[in-house]
This record gives C-alpha cells, sequence and structure tokens, in this order.
C-alpha cells in the first residue's frame, strides 16, 4: 500500500478538492483506494457523501481500543472507500502526544490497512502540528497545492525546510499551483519565480474555475460528473503527472469506467466516460516507508 498526503501549512488552497478527486481517479484506474479524512470540518466526508456509521473518538482509535478497518464506510464508487471525519479529530495532537513514540502513531496504525488497499490517501488539516508530523512521517509522497501568492510560497519554504530538518529524505514532495488566474500579472510573477526556486514543481496547473467549485454543491468528484470538461480533465493530467513522478505505471485498461458512478444521481451521460486522458496507476515497485522499531 503507498500512502499520498495532500497537505499544506495553509488552509483555503483546495487540499480537499484535490485529495477527493486525485483518490477518485486512483480508484477509477482500478485499484482498491482508502481516503482518510483527518481533518474535523469533513469536507471530504461531505464531498463523497460518506457520513459515519457511529462517531468513534480519535482517543479510542490511538489507543488501539478501535482498529481504523471498523470504520471505514463504501463510497459510490467503484474500489473507492472513506475513512470519515469526526470532530474529536480536532484533539488528534492531545492524544497523539499521550502516546509513546508519537510521531510514529499514523504510519503504525495504517499496517492494519496495507492487506486491503493498494494505496490509502490522507486529507490533512493545515498547519504544522504533531499530527501534521506523522502524516509526513508515514507518506510515500506529499501533494501540496499552492495559490500563487507570496504566502504560498513562503509555506511551502516552510514545509520544506521542516522535512529537510527531520531527514525525511524518502518523502516526495509534489507540490502543484492550484487556482490559478494567468489574467493576473502577480500569479504569473509568482509562478515563475516559485518554479525557479523549486525547479521540481508539477508542471499541471489548476485553474481557478467555477465548475470546480460545484463539486460541493453535486458532492462528487469532478471527473466523476464531467469527465470530458476541460477542469476535469486538468485533474485526470495532475493524477497522470503525480503517478509518473512517483514511478507508478499504468495497468492494462486503467480508466476505463472514469465517470461512472454507482449513483445515478451524479453519474455522467455514457459518451462522457471517453476522452478523458489516461492517468498512471500504481506497482509495487516502491517499498513502503515502515516504522522504526519501538525499544
Amino acid at each position: 500500500m503507498k500512502i499520498v498526503a495532500v497537505a499544506n501549512i495553509k488552509g483555503g488552497v483546495g487540499k480537499t478538492t484535490t485529495a477527493v478527486n486525485l483518490a477518485y481517479l486512483c480508484a477509477a484506474g482500478g485499484h482498491t483506494t482508502l481516503l482518510w479524512d483527518l481533518d474535523p470540518q469533513g469536507a471530504a466526508t461531505y464531498s463523497l457523501r460518506c457520513e459515519p456509521r457511529e462517531h468513534v473518538s480519535s482517543k479510542k482509535l490511538l489507543s488501539g481500543k478501535r482498529e481504523l478497518p471498523e470504520l471505514v464506510v463504501p463510497s459510490d464508487y467503484d474500489n473507492l472507500q472513506v475513512l470519515p471525519a469526526d470532530l474529536s479529530d480536532r484533539k488528534f495532537d492531545v492524544h497523539l502526544s499521550e502516546r509513546k513514540n508519537p510521531v510514529e502513531r499514523l504510519l503504525k496504525m495504517s499496517r492494519s490497512l496495507r492487506d486491503s488497499y493498494a494505496a490509502l490517501f490522507l486529507d490533512c488539516p493545515p498547519g504544522i502540528s504533531l499530527l501534521s508530523e506523522n502524516v509526513l512521517r508515514a507518506a510515500d509522497a506529499v501533494v501540496v497545492p499552492l495559490i500563487p501568492t507570496p504566502l504560498s510560497v513562503r509555506m511551502l519554504v516552510q514545509l520544506r525546510d521542516f522535512i529537510d530538518a527531520n531527514g525525511w529524505a524518502d518523502l516526495t514532495l509534489l507540490p502543484f499551483f492550484s487556482m490559478v488566474d494567468r489574467r493576473r500579472s502577480l500569479h504569473l510573477e509568482v509562478m515563475a519565480s516559485a518554479r525557479a526556486q523549486f525547479p521540481g514543481m508539477l508542471a499541471t496547473e489548476i485553474p481557478y474555475s467555477s465548475e470546480i467549485e460545484r463539486m460541493s454543491v453535486r458532492r462528487a468528484p469532478l471527473p466523476a460528473f464531467a469527465p470530458r470538461s476541460a477542469a476535469g480533465q486538468v485533474y485526470s493530467t495532475l493524477w497522470t503527472e503525480i503517478a509518473g513522478r512517483v514511478g507508478w505505471k499504468a495497468p492494462p485498461g486503467a480508466m476505463a469506467n472514469c465517470g461512472d458512478a454507482r449513483s445515478a444521481e451524479v453519474a455522467p451521460a455514457p459518451d462522457e466516460a471517453s476522452g478523458i486522458l489516461q492517468p498512471l496507476g500504481l506497482a509495487a515497485d516502491i517499498p513502503p516507508r515502515v516504522p522504526e522499531e519501538s525499544a
């Protein structure tokens, strides 16, 4: 199982939108995928209509009184399941601090999911905290949406420095620009400057689009209800680039059913399933990160 975090120190940059769409595209490629909503606001949970069957506190999860697989909820899409958010997640840091080797806790908890899923996506709350340290320690790659503003780039510098300071050299950092408006000279200037400072940035840019904002109204991934739209295809391109950057390979017939939801409410017309760009899938040749042995 590969773990992909979607994170940023700064809020309001499109983390949940990114996490929901990438998890959907991964699942549509035929891979068993789990999206864990770690943000107590529960936007990913809401967007995928995956309300929890029961409310279990983060304290019970961290203490081992309940296991993650018990709380998984199916989505309306093949191969995609969700670990819904809970309001008690706002105290995740407090409960983590009470555990032995607290930075390793999330990685150890994920062991119970390894045999069931090919990919685990983590939708993270903003900020640098003990929870975000756990996320970065557990992840194989961290996808970082950035609005093209000086403050967003400053947050990326802080995140990179934090990763470097902890010696997480095996963590792949994948920043990209989100909510881009190319009519704005500031956006163009910031993107040019940031690409010079971070030459490894993803090339794909997500535009500012009312079509993307409709996700919260439709409560569905954009590539599910509008796969042939410009915005839907750019997310497919983003997933392709991310998968290629970390060395994942395309399985035969990947994305053949993209846009086909089991829920008729968000299913597109039959001819919308064609024409979407073909994203790459997962390969088994990338070793997962493992926790250090505790004393």
